[in-house]
């Protein structure tokens, strides 16, 4: 038995360990956690749910990186 899933990951197709925390995924998959949003099956998955959320099998991410500043009229 494979511990391989398959995730889409901002419509891309990914390959990653089962069973894996989410913070933990997005470091593997180069995004830095504490500077992202997670959009995690269609919902957005509010930050204190992501250490006891593991990723399933088909499951569809959309991460959205924060960026900081504002307008420069």
């Amino acid at each position: 038995m494979s511990d391989l899933i398959t995730l889409f990951v901002n419509g891309e197709t990914r390959n990653c360990s089962s069973q894996q925390p989410l913070p933990d995924l997005l470091q593997q998959l180069g995004f830095n956690p504490r500077l992202v949003a997670v959009e995690y099956n269609g919902e957005i998955l509010h930050r204190q749910f992501w250490t006891e959320t593991k990723v399933q099998d088909g499951d569809r991410l959309e991460v959205v990186t924060i960026v900081g500043g504002g307008s420069t009229k």
